[in-house]
């Protein structure tokens, strides 16, 4: 799952990271207001954690145009104001919940498991769908009707993004920066080897090999999925 932390209190950021990398969270940490909805506007996360008093911008100005822009995200607000107040305007606001600083890690977890679940519908959160293409995210296998083929962990990380990206244009950097890391060799040629593994594999499933056209290279750019 892919988290996005929005918190200036350097010391609390540090400790929330480390406690949600624990669980096996994505964590992706912004200091201050401006950047916190730049980056949440133009990214897809699971859960966006955010504080509202903020530099720059406060939470929930960035709340409220995350809504008005349709993101919904599932939005969580920290606070150490106790004001019942501002808990209610943040959830009028569109807030799934809220967390009162000082708190623990395990609370914060179970706040997170809680929206999810609310989020969730009728599919179960780990399974990931886009069309007629189903992603296991905990047995890491792709499925289609009855049948399933198991991806390495950077298959997965790639179609994970793709899939939480629906007919988003990927840059092949984008891609290499999620799955491989910032300081990976932008002259390779990976992605393009490890589109070509995905593909092959979602044409073994039975009945499946239309569904690979859905992944759709953009001449010069990168990658696009495109749901049939």
């Amino acid at each position: 799952m892919n988290i996005l932390l929005v918190e200036d209190e350097q010391k609390i950021a540090d400790f929330v990271c480390e406690g949600l990398r624990a669980k096996s969270f994505n964590v992706t940490h912004c200091a201050d207001g401006h950047l916190g909805y730049e980056v949440a506007s133009e990214n897809v996360f699971d859960v966006i954690i955010l504080d509202i008093m903020l530099p720059g911008r406060d939470g929930l100005d960035i709340l409220r145009s995350l809504r008005q822009t349709g993101i919904n995200t599932p939005v969580i607000l920290l606070t150490a104001r106790n004001e019942l107040g501002d808990r209610v305007h943040g959830l009028e606001l569109g807030a799934d919940d809220y967390l009162a600083k000082p708190f623990y890690v395990e609370e914060l977890n179970a706040r997170i498991q809680a929206v999810l679940r609310r989020h969730g519908g009728g599919t179960p959160q780990h399974l990931l769908e886009v069309g007629s293409l189903q992603l296991d995210c905990i047995n890491r296998t792709i499925n289609y009707q009855d049948h399933s083929v198991e991806l390495t962990s950077r298959e997965f990380s790639l179609l994970e993004y793709l899939m939480r990206s629906p007919n988003q244009v990927l840059t092949r950097g984008q891609l290499l920066e999620h799955v491989w890391g910032y300081d990976f060799d932008t002259c390779t040629n990976v992605v393009d080897v490890c589109i070509k593994r995905i593909r092959r594999k979602i044409a073994s499933l039975q009945g499946a090999g239309e569904i690979v056209s859905a992944i759709e290279s953009v001449r010069g750019t990168g990658y696009r999925l495109n749901p049939r």
